[in-house]
């Protein structure tokens, strides 16, 4: 009965004109922005992160989470028409779906990852509404011990999630913990790492390195291959709607993918790409139907699985956030930035203390989600023609879009300095194959678990064992460890190594 009452609480606060109106402009800058090659959703909310600022936190939070519904979304268009993902989760996507639109199936394979997104959505984020307040109980036990264990659990499972090597993936996330360090000492008030440079007494903006090393670093990557190789999908689009044989197959691979998307997207470290990969690796498993097409030559089911994995384990990943104030991936700590401009605390008591705006933006999700498939469905021929634009004309754009984002965050030159280095840091890291959203969750994360860590020792006066003697910091210190016992060993590792080469 509660949760009835809480929804239709939240329906009130999200189906205002004004929450409307933000949502919907979230939906569609989302989507224009991730259709631009070598955007995504991360990129995309830390350009329009500054424009929240003159906004309401309820609607600025609904417009944010629209743009990350339709970014993702448009992740998936670049994916089937350019084989490019816009984000990591659309990876698997362009296995099958750039297959089917080299035959001409752009159509199809578009419309059933937007089916299969809105389904999985609405499924997510009832999950979400049922799972909240329980959960939210259990967060309010948690001290500065338990906190600092969830995190190091949190960035050992980034460590585990993140494709490709693991020493790599751990070298993001010290980096990202190194640069969390640089600024001013909270206890102390004492500058540290800012090299007597005054702009970086406050630390780095998140916003910088966020647009640098996933903007530019793109940016720069895609300019570094020949014109051939950077080309656009211009190839006819015939049909876009999927046949009754496209359904057939389709509907079961939307379920199993919202029902393991659902369960991993709670997991901390990026659980939309592992959705999206374990949703894939299943559907290659079940057996093939008579006459359908192999996996890797255009099958529906490969787009429509890991679609709807991703999608539903995106909407499940607001859980650790909402109710713990956990970031549990990149787009998620952009959140708890969001958050933090309109001096919103992210955690547990956001639930108490401000039931409207927890309520109201898990009720925009369902709105964000339908206004998606309302709008993109129809816009298909219109990302068609946008992808046509030559790059040479496209990435200005993108790099004047993102240096005025930037500048407009503190009105300081020094930023745009800062963005452009941290996007050859960024290309960098593409050429060595290093995944920049460890180094993300180690950012975000480092400050926070310092800070916990500090308390947590303050108030056992020293004392390192509280960490072991407190039962539910224990235990999550020993799932961290289990987790990295388990990756590391060699046939879990290799295993991991060819799940990951299939991209």
């Amino acid at each position: 009965m509660d949760l009835i009452n809480n929804l239709s609480l939240g329906f009130g606060v999200a189906f205002t004109f004004q929450n409307l109106i933000y949502a919907f402009i979230g939906c569609l800058l989302g989507t224009l922005i991730g259709v631009l090659p070598g955007i995504g959703p991360v990129a995309t909310i830390a350009m329009l992160l500054p424009a929240t600022y003159a906004l309401p936190p309820i609607a600025a939070l609904i417009m944010l989470a629209g743009i990350y519904y339709g970014a993702q979304y448009g992740g998936s268009t670049t994916a089937i028409l350019v084989n490019l993902p816009g984000e990591s989760s659309s990876v698997v996507t362009v296995i099958d779906g750039y297959q089917m639109a080299r035959k001409g199936r752009a159509g199809p394979a578009l419309a059933a990852a937007g089916i299969g997104s809105f389904f999985a959505g609405c499924v997510g984020t009832l999950i979400l509404a049922s799972f909240a307040a329980p959960l939210t109980e259990v967060a309010f036990k948690f001290g500065p011990a338990e906190y600092f264990s969830l995190m190091i659990l949190g960035l050992i499972g980034a460590v585990v999630l993140a494709s490709g090597s693991l020493l790599k993936a751990v070298g993001m996330i010290v980096l990202g913990l190194l640069l969390g360090l640089v600024g001013t000492d909270v206890n102390s008030g004492v500058a540290r790492y800012s090299f007597d440079i005054p702009e970086l007494t406050d630390g780095i903006g998140f916003i910088t390195i966020a647009m640098g090393v996933f903007g530019y670093g793109e940016i720069i990557a895609n300019l570094a291959k020949t014109e051939d190789k950077r080309e656009v999908f211009t190839g006819q689009v015939t049909g876009l709607f999927p046949t009754k044989e496209d359904f057939r197959n389709m509907i079961p691979a939307i379920l199993r993918g919202t029902a393991l998307g659902s369960m991993l997207g709670i997991l901390p470290g990026g659980g939309a790409l592992l959705s999206a990969f374990a949703a894939y690796t299943i559907e290659k498993k079940t057996k093939l139907r008579p006459g359908e097409v192999p996996f890797g030559q255009g099958n529906i089911r490969g787009v429509a699985a890991p679609e709807s994995a991703n999608n539903a384990g995106s909407q499940t990943s607001f859980i650790p956030l909402l109710t713990l104030g956990i970031p549990p991936n990149a787009v998620m700590a952009l959140m708890v930035g969001a958050m933090t401009i309109h001096n919103i605390q992210p955690g547990p008591q956001v639930m108490t203390s401000n039931p409207e705006l927890f309520w109201g933006l898990i009720a925009s999700m369902w709105i964000g989600n339908a206004m998606l498939i309302i709008l993109n469905l129809p816009l298909i021929g219109i990302w068609i023609k946008l992808l046509t634009v030559p790059y040479r004309w496209l990435f200005p754009a993108i790099v004047l879009f993102c240096a005025i984002g930037v500048y407009s965050t503190n009105n300081n030159t020094f930023d745009i300095w800062m963005v452009g280095a941290f996007g050859v840091i960024g290309y960098t890291f593409i050429k060595l194959g290093m995944e920049p959203a460890p180094l993300l969750l180690g950012f975000i994360l480092g400050p926070m678990m310092e800070e916990n860590l500090r308390r947590a020792l303050l108030l056992s006066r020293g004392d390192w064992t509280v960490f072991v003697t407190r039962g539910l910091s224990a235990s999550l210190l020993a799932a961290a460890v289990v987790l990295l016992i388990i990756v590391l060993l060699p046939s879990v590792k290799s295993k991991r190594e060819e799940a990951f080469v299939e991209e």
